[in-house]
Formats: structure tokens, sequence, C-alpha cells
């Protein structure tokens, strides 16, 4: 108890009520270290859990990371670069050398070796892959050669297999007696001749059956298999969906190779969510820790496309010079029906690639959901337009100026819920990420529509001032 009170008045000011390490803790750590006091702050440090070690790292001021690093040395372990953020991981195993990334890499779990050395460069690569044992870099190579983001990288190859004709018994020994099984297992996959998965066994029905009783007749025999080159996000919605704790990954010709847990899949989950999100906007990974030039770069990219868009869409306006020049205050209105017309698609654009995303969007439900869309949008619209065009007619004085912006908000409306549904649904079908495009097309049709319907009526409707 004595020892719990010491660790909780060690740990209390290190901690902001968020649970993130404050500033101040921080700052002492980084002074420390400016000052020459290795030992101050390895004081500071020590108590910290690996997760917060990450965080340390991530909150520091980026020119004194690498004097950090060198001050923990030894304190930056495997756990420590698992949980760290990507570009700060790279960043630092330019302090390390081939030996002591080697050295980390191989008290890790295969997946996180795998994600500390794929961002390397080849040589760095290759160099940490020479001082590796023959076993672990057999593993770590082969897993580099499945794709970016498959189950391949993603999987861990420590599990526990038995065959069938085993009792619970046998199992339980084989468990007990073998030093070298990995320690981090929730259940024992059954294999048979071939090395192919027949079923699972969680390690409480082992405990509470029997030793007498095959383990065969204890085994679920249904069980969700992960193929090799399965995607990762669909891998994510697997686990979501059945309420997987691990699952087996099987190769081509479905034998066992690996096996993926929830801790992994949870990672992916928050990953997957932030970059749809970032993707929609166009601001690349977003990550607060990426090298400014190449965030100028990705963000400058869908600028100059936006830029493009907009152009097309002042094109558009200028089809209808004499209109404006002839009513003013048409220029004023204008951007009320597109702007409100792009963020009804903005709505139903988000909603789609959420579900294309969940696999909740599919062939056998994409007619309900058009349809679906489209009634909201109509309904959206009118009361919209209802409320502009009586608002109109009030404040100016002209009914017809009234109608025309309620019909082109109506018309508006309608466009941007078909598109905000339409556009992702067919980028899905051409094989291209929704949440990456969808939003250049989206934003352009609503301007484009909104102008035209809005200026075209008003030419067509011969309003006067």
């Amino acid at each position: 108890m004595a020892e719990q009170d010491e660790l909780d008045i060690v740990a209390e000011p290190t901690h902001d009520e968020d649970n993130r390490l404050n500033s101040d803790f921080v700052t002492a750590v980084v002074d420390a270290v400016a000052d020459g006091d290795v030992e101050g702050a390895r004081a500071l440090v020590s108590p910290l859990h690996p997760a917060d070690i990450a965080d340390l790292f991530e909150l520091a001021p980026g020119d004194r990371r690498k004097a950090i690093a060198s001050a923990l040395h030894g304190m930056i372990d495997g756990e420590v670069l698992a949980e760290m953020n990507d570009w700060v991981r790279d960043e630092l195993m330019e302090a390390l050398g081939p030996q002591e990334v080697a050295d980390i890499a191989t008290l890790l779990d295969t997946d996180d070796a795998v994600a500390i050395i794929e961002d390397m460069d080849a040589d760095d690569q290759r160099e940490v892959l020479r001082a590796l044992a023959p076993d672990d870099r057999a593993a770590i190579e082969e897993a580099l050669g499945y794709p970016e983001e498959s189950a391949g990288r993603l999987m861990q190859r420590d599990l526990i297999a038995v065959p069938e004709h085993l009792s619970v018994g046998d199992v339980l020994d084989y468990l007990r007696h073998n030093e070298d099984l990995t320690t981090d297992f929730w259940e024992i996959y059954v294999v048979d001749p071939s090395h192919r998965p027949i079923g699972t066994c969680k390690l409480s029905w082992i405990l509470r059956t029997p030793r007498s009783v095959a383990i065969a007749d204890v085994m679920a025999r249904e069980q969700t298999l992960i193929p090799v080159d399965m995607d990762q996000e669909e891998v994510a919605l697997r686990f979501q969906k059945y309420a997987l704790i691990s699952a087996a990954v099987i190769d081509s010709a479905g034998r066992l190779v690996g096996m993926i847990t929830v801790d992994d899949v949870v990672h992916i989950i928050q990953e997957e969510a932030g970059e749809d999100i970032l993707r929609l906007s166009g601001a690349g990974d977003g990550d607060i820790n990426e090298p400014i030039l190449q965030t100028i770069r990705t963000r400058l990219q869908w600028l100059v496309v936006n830029l493009g868009t907009a152009v097309l869409a002042a094109s558009v306006v200028g089809l209808f010079e004499a209109t404006i020049s002839r009513l003013v205050m048409l220029a004023v209105l204008m951007p009320i029906v597109s702007g409100m017309g792009g963020n009804a698609g903005t709505q139903t654009m988000a909603v789609s690639v959420r579900a294309l995303a969940l696999n909740e969007l599919t062939s056998s439900n994409a007619k309900r959901m058009i349809w679906r869309e489209f009634r909201i949008a109509v309904t959206n619209g009118c009361v919209l337009g209802l409320m502009i065009g009586i608002a109109v007619a009030t404040v100016y004085g002209n009914r017809d100026l009234g109608m025309v912006i309620c019909a082109a908000m109506i018309i508006n409306n309608m466009t941007a819920g078909l598109a905000g549904i339409l556009v992702p649904i067919g980028l899905d079908k051409a094989g291209a990420d929704p949440a990456v495009s969808s939003a250049v097309f989206v934003t352009t049709l609503t301007d484009v529509m909104g102008f035209f319907s809005f200026l075209g009526l008003a030419t067509w409707w011969g309003v006067q001032a």
C-alpha cells in the first residue's frame, strides 16, 4: 500500500486531467537534458508507462528529440516505439544504430517489428535485417513481402496451434512445458495435418474442462478466417461485425500463417476513421508531426484542384453577365443558393462515405438509399426554398425574385442530395477511394448547378428590379 501511495505521488504531477503529460513535466525533462542532467531526466521518465514515454517525444520540440533519445538510451524499448507516432518514430530511428533497432525488433511481436522497420530507408532496412537472428529476419522479410495495410503486414506469427487429436490435458501440458511459446494469447487454434485451421478453443474453456476430454470436442468449429492479403480496413470491419478478440490469418492454400488481435484492430479503426475525415478535406495525413514541406505539397495539390473548380463555377456566372448587370441583387443572393447546396451535399456525402466504409451501403440497398436521400433533399430544399423565397420577396418587394430563388434552392438541394450519394457510389464502383475525391466533384456540381439554376431561372423568368 505504501508503494502504491508513493507511485501516486510521483505520477500525479506528471499528468493533467485528461491523463496526458502536462506541459510542466515535459519542460522539466527537456530542460534537464539541455542542462546535461542526464540522470535527472532519466529519474523523471523512469516511472512512466511506455505509452507516456512515447507521448513525451511527441510533445517535446522536434529539435530536442534526438538529444532526449540519447539521454534516455536503453529506456526506449519496443513497447515505446510501438506506441509512438509514425513521423516521430522515423525521426528517432535515425538516432539509433542498426543493431539497437534489431535488438528492439527482436523483443516485439512481428506486427510491431514490421511497423518499425517498414518505413525505414532501404539501406537502413537491410542493415537492420542483417543484424536480426535468422528466424526473426525470415519472419519480418515474409511480412514485408505482403502489400502495405494488408492482413499479412498486420498479423503476428507467434500463436498457439495444436493438432485435433490431443486431449485437453495434453494441451495444458504442452503449454506448461514449452517456455518458448508466446505468452500473449486468448485462443488456441486447432489445425489439421495440413496446418489448416479447423476450429478455435478459448482459454476459459480449456481451464474449465476435464483433462480427458478431446480438444476436438471443446473447440468451436465456426470461426472467422482472414485471408493474408485482405485490406486492414476490411479486417477491422470483420472484427467489429463479429465481435472478435482474435482471428486466424490464412494463406492462399488455407494454411494458418498468423493471427490478428483486437488491440491491433483498435489502432486501425482509429487510423482509418481519421484518414477518411482528413481526405474529405484534402488535408493529407493531417499529422502535426508531418514535415512542413510535405504538408504544404499535399494541401496545395487539392487547393489547385479546387481553384480549377472555382474557375469553372465562375465561368457559369459569366454566361449571365447581362442579367446580373440588369439586376445587381442577383449577385448578392446567388452565393446563398450555391452555399446551401454545398452544405447539403457535404452532409449527404459524409453519410455515404461512412456507409461505404462500414459496408452499410452495398449494391443490395443502393437504390433504396438513393431514393431515401433524394426524398430528404427534396424536403429540405422545399423548406429552405420557401423560407428564403418569402424572405427575399418581403425584403426586396419582388415576388418574382422570391419565386426564382425558391425554385433554384429546391433544384440545387435535389442536385446536392443525388450528387452526395451517387458520386461516392460511382467512385467506389470505379475502384477509387470515395473519401479522397468525392468532395471535389460534389462541391463543383452544387456550385455550378446553384449558379446556373438561379441565374438561368432569373433570365428565363425575366425578373425585373
